[in-house]
């Protein structure tokens, strides 16, 4: 991890304008002087361009902006986020302590060298639990909708055939085979037909 974007919003970049004389507590002289890389946004334009080429992201932000600039981030590229802790951003989020927020970690000014590099380096560890978490969980939910799919096209069988679920679940496997298509698709159809027939015959005893 080598290129950092900082992060600011028109609060901190007035932090950063006064303190460009001494320059001693920026994010990005802070992070210049342990070796990386750094570029600075403070428009959602200029930071789509040059998140591509950041390795993570600092945000100079209060806690209640943070959720918004960590969606638009991680829908432009997956990369770690840590939230840099000033005067200025602290002050502004002490209403928001009890906030659930994104981040995968705290920086600071008052860290040593070796204490950013360890911070940097569990928040790209954090990242990667995060993103393994969020696969796993829409891989969770698309096996329960597939489920969901399958089981109603099953009560659809065991209903107009008269026959168990377990004789419906092997139709439904025997056609998914013949079709070369996944259960849940066949369930799907199965259940758009039924549905399509029922509204045509609620049509129908309406006239």
């Amino acid at each position: 991890m080598r290129s950092l974007l900082v992060i600011y919003n028109p609060a901190t970049a007035k932090e950063r304008k006064a303190a460009t004389a001494s320059k001693t507590h920026l994010p990005e002289t802070v992070m210049r002087s342990c070796g990386y890389a750094v570029t600075t946004a403070d428009t959602e334009e200029s930071a789509r361009k040059l998140v591509a080429e950041a390795d993570a992201a600092i945000l100079h932000l209060p806690i209640p902006e943070i959720g918004a600039w960590s969606a638009k981030l991680l829908q432009w590229k997956t990369i770690p986020l840590l939230w840099w802790c000033s005067e200025t951003t602290a002050t502004l989020s002490v209403e928001a302590c009890e906030d659930r927020i994104m981040t995968d970690g705290v920086i600071s000014s008052s860290m040593q060298p070796a204490e950013i590099h360890w911070s940097l380096h569990f928040g790209a560890k954090m990242c990667f639990e995060r993103q393994q978490w969020q696969l796993e969980r829409q891989q969770l939910l698309s096996k329960i909708e597939e489920r969901k799919w399958i089981d109603i096209a099953k009560g659809i069988l065991c209903e107009i055939k008269n026959i168990s679920e377990a004789e419906a679940y092997d139709i439904l496997r025997k056609q998914a085979m013949n079709e070369r298509k996944r259960m849940v698709d066949v369930a799907a159809s199965i259940v758009n037909v039924y549905n399509l027939l029922q509204e045509q015959k609620l049509g129908r005893t309406k006239r």
